[in-house]
């Protein structure tokens, strides 16, 4: 009798099934990991958008909060102006990231003495769950639905 070299086709499908069922708990934990890391990630982008706006202020007292993502901005920092004031990554300014999207709104006043701060899912459910707002209280704030206007009904981050 001549010994058998190799697996049997019965000794590979079992593989096959172990590593299919170790995929099927795998993924899920996966997702839910990189829901939660895109979460964290906005909630940092708005705290910056809520530094930045404030640092912006300072600097520029006659127009107030900055109006755009690319007002906090810019690529050619010498000197930072009103219109490009270095404050934030170009990552952010573009207005996504880390599958979250990103808008400066209400921003009102002359000069600016409000703004709010939006980061909502680009994929609800899949990029992120919840949305993040904050205004000029620098407040965090979430809400499980898309965000339009931030106010004291979303629940602050604790």
């Amino acid at each position: 009798m001549r010994k058998q070299k190799g697996f049997s086709l019965i000794e590979l499908l079992i593989v096959v099934a172990i590593i299919l069922i170790i995929a099927a708990i795998a993924i899920p934990n996966l997702l839910r990991a990189r829901i939660a890391a895109n979460e964290s990630s906005a909630v940092a982008s708005v705290r910056t958008l809520n530094t930045a706006q404030i640092s912006y202020n300072s600097a520029y007292p006659t127009v107030g909060f900055a109006a755009t993502l690319s007002s906090l901005s810019g690529t050619a920092c010498a000197p930072p102006t009103s219109t490009g004031a270095c404050l934030i990554d170009t990552q952010l300014s573009s207005g996504t990231k880390s599958g979250y999207s990103f808008a400066l709104s209400n921003v009102t006043g002359s000069p600016a003495s409000t703004y709010m701060a939006i980061g909502t899912p680009l994929t609800p459910n899949q990029t992120g769950v919840r949305s993040f707002c904050s205004f000029a209280d620098a407040v965090v704030r979430y809400n499980m639905a898309a965000i339009t206007t931030c106010d004291t009904t979303q629940t602050p981050l604790q």
